[in-house]
């Protein structure tokens, strides 16, 4: 199924490559800033997964195999990326060192598993998609060495049967796990009441955070601190980037159009939030395929959203940023 939530995705707006999905990333605290990883898609509609300093110099290679190799995440040492890739023929979780060697696949459903993010002691890995059926995205937990027993922390009431979650992504503490939660979609493939929602690591008390008419979407993001999280809302065309306190409140609006004013934004759509690990400032992308650009530059601004500074200059379409925790590890 095509979503429109998918547009911001990890191969490309559906226009150029037809079946479209996004990654995610959990930011960790560190004593430096390390790379900012991320997913790119090259002239022939495979994804590539470099990584570059903070300032956009330095971009490395970090996947080389045919196929689309998305969704990268740091673990909280820094030393290792889970991601996602289709080249078993499914959507699946790997892992690799942060330099791009020792590549190894750790789930094996043959279904559909992207999103991953590790937990901060690096022991299991959360992902959204499905394992069997219904074929909705909820979010499971893993063993990040075996890839084995997932287990199943989200599920849909008896009024809401379509409904799914996505974008799970581990507070710095290890205790709860923010996500997306929508009730299911309209007509037109829409999400209907897509909120930022947060749970307990074993699924229980889960609870919406936000409210409003307007999805929340791609990516909720933890500061390293815990203290607050980063989101994106607004209607495709006429998103940016929000935080609010880690239990709802202040929320504040760093990016975008009006919070009131659906109508597109003239400098198109900002998403996929990724905290540095010093907590100063917030990777994005700015998405402007919705002004009919096939572009995706990655942004960095300071937390507070002001100086918002464009660090890759040349087109292409990106998936969302990880940035690496660093205290004492390399860059390779």
């Amino acid at each position: 199924m095509v979503r429109k939530r998918y547009l911001g995705a990890l191969v490309g707006a559906v226009a150029l490559v037809g079946l479209t999905l996004t990654p995610v990333s959990a930011s960790y605290p560190g004593t430096a800033n390390g790379r900012i990883a991320v997913g790119v898609r090259g002239a022939d509609g495979s994804f590539t997964i470099y990584s570059m300093q903070p300032n956009g110099a330095g971009v490395t290679a970090l996947t080389s195999s045919a196929g689309r190799h998305l969704c990268p995440d740091y673990s909280a040492d820094g030393k290792q990326i889970a991601f996602c890739s289709n080249v078993t023929g499914a959507w699946e979780i790997w892992t690799m060192k942060q330099n791009g060697t020792k590549p190894r696949q750790v789930t094996h459903f043959g279904a559909f598993a992207i999103f991953p993010d590790f937990s901060p002691d690096g022991s299991r890995i959360a992902f959204s998609g499905y394992v069997g059926e219904p074929q909705n995205d909820q979010i499971y937990v893993v063993d990040a060495m075996t890839g084995l027993a997932p287990q199943q922390l989200t599920g849909c009431p008896a009024a809401s049967p379509d409904c799914f979650s996505d974008y799970p992504v581990w507070s710095p503490d290890g205790t709860k796990i923010a996500f997306t939660h929508g009730d299911g979609f309209d007509a037109d493939d829409n999400p209907v009441n897509e909120q930022v929602w947060v749970m307990n690591a074993d699924g229980s008390n889960a609870h919406a955070l936000t409210s409003g008419a307007f999805p929340k979407d791609q990516v909720p993001d933890w500061s390293p601190d815990g203290s607050r999280i980063a989101y994106a809302s607004g209607q495709f065309g006429s998103e940016g980037i929000w935080t609010m306190n880690a239990d709802g409140s202040n929320q504040q609006q760093l990016t975008g159009c009006s919070a009131t004013d659906p109508t597109p934004c003239s400098a198109g759509d900002d998403w996929g939030t990724a905290w540095s690990p010093d907590g100063s400032k917030i990777a994005f992308l700015r998405d402007l395929t919705s002004l009919g650009i096939p572009d995706r530059p990655i942004y960095v601004m300071n937390a507070d959203g002001s100086n918002p500074t464009r660090i890759t200059p040349t087109p292409a379409l990106r998936g969302v940023p990880a940035w690496q925790p660093r205290g004492g590890a390399s860059d390779d």
